[in-house]
């Protein structure tokens, strides 16, 4: 330790170069961790919010919710429970004079049914009636406020907003929730059409007619975008763990090649190679911890500067992996030049 310490103080510029590359790279990590789950989140936060463990769509949609319409011959068989709701989805575009136009999904759902009644508000109240809405608080973001009259795909009928609800978004895209007779008003289909999908909170073995069960995570799956987008990221924060590990690498050797001289006189002086490889090892131990921190304090500092539009997320489990992450990388990269130092000759500083 004593030694580690000694080289780090006495080369304080070049230690602090390589501290600055592994702050950077940490912070480069650290933000796009933060994208990757943020975006991932907002892709299934109401899904979580519902605690679905099984999803039944019409077997030919693909498990693809814009696709299912489930009828009441797919249906007949099935007996909801306090733990089932029925939901009827479309995609929409919010419409209202001196707002920002959102693109949206309209949620249908029954006020008798958990979704309506375990419904998490943050301001308001919930619907009453077909001409009122609860919409997600991302709305009151871009402007809109309670008792706002809002239209949908450019229709003339106005819905009033009632309230605003948390962790209401489906594949990013923030919900609205209303009456099963808007969504049958927005999108006309058969009489018999009876939802989009039934959600349960308990594990279902249903196949009747056209429908069929799928579990939650099958579902996740199939969101449009979701799996190339985070297998994107996955695959940009491994390169740059390769390339922290490559710089790391090179750095160290470099300051190896210049301290050679001074390690023969060590080693001539009774100090054995053991020890300094282990001030090796430790000084890049040492610089990963304060890099990979000093990330992790500018991308807290970043993502409060971040408007709340921006979907990021940094959770602990995710700091901690990313920091112990670094130092596994930097200590691998010590290791690099530990050869040259195993083969210093302690009769070199003699000569």
């Amino acid at each position: 330790m004593f030694l580690a310490l000694k080289e780090i103080r006495y080369e304080k510029v070049r230690y602090g170069l390589i501290t600055c590359i592994i702050l950077l790279i940490s912070y480069l990590i650290f933000i796009l961790s933060a994208l990757a789950f943020g975006l991932a989140n907002e892709n299934t936060q109401v899904i979580k919010e519902w605690q679905m463990q099984t999803i039944i769509l019409n077997d030919n949609s693909n498990l693809n919710l814009n696709q299912s319409i489930l009828t009441k011959q797919d249906l007949e068989k099935n007996k909801l429970t306090k733990q089932d709701a029925s939901i009827g989805q479309v995609p929409i575009v919010v419409k209202k004079s001196h707002r920002k136009t959102v693109s949206s999904q309209l949620i249908a759902i029954n006020r008798e049914q958990y979704i309506f009644k375990t419904m998490s508000l943050v301001a308001g109240r919930k619907f009453n009636n077909k001409h009122e809405v609860v919409v997600d608080s991302l709305f009151n973001q871009y402007g809109y406020q309670i008792g706002d009259k809002i239209k949908f795909n450019g229709k003339n009928d106005s819905y009033k907003i009632v309230g605003f609800v948390k962790n209401a978004k489906l594949n990013i895209a923030p919900l609205v929730y209303g009456d099963f007779s808007l969504w049958k008003k927005i999108r006309p289909m058969a009489p018999a059409a009876q939802a989009t999908a039934i959600v349960s909170q308990r594990k279902l073995n249903y196949h009747h007619k056209q429908a069929k069960n799928y579990s939650t995570k099958q579902f996740i799956l199939k969101l449009p975008g979701y799996v190339a987008q985070n297998t994107t990221f996955e695959m940009m924060i491994a390169f740059l763990f390769i390339i922290s590990l490559i710089t790391i690498a090179i750095f160290l050797y470099i300051v190896t090649m210049h301290k050679l001289p001074s390690y023969a006189v060590l080693r001539a002086q009774g100090v054995s190679a053991k020890m300094l490889v282990k001030a090796t090892v430790l000084q890049s131990f040492l610089l990963s911890i304060v890099g990979s921190m000093l990330g992790l304090i500018f991308t807290l500092l970043t993502l409060k500067a971040m408007p709340i539009t921006v979907p990021m997320y940094l959770s602990s489990w995710m700091m901690v992996s990313v920091i112990l992450g670094m130092i596994v990388v930097g200590l691998v990269g010590s290791l690099i030049p530990v050869r040259s130092i195993l083969k210093v000759d302690p009769a070199s500083a003699i000569n």
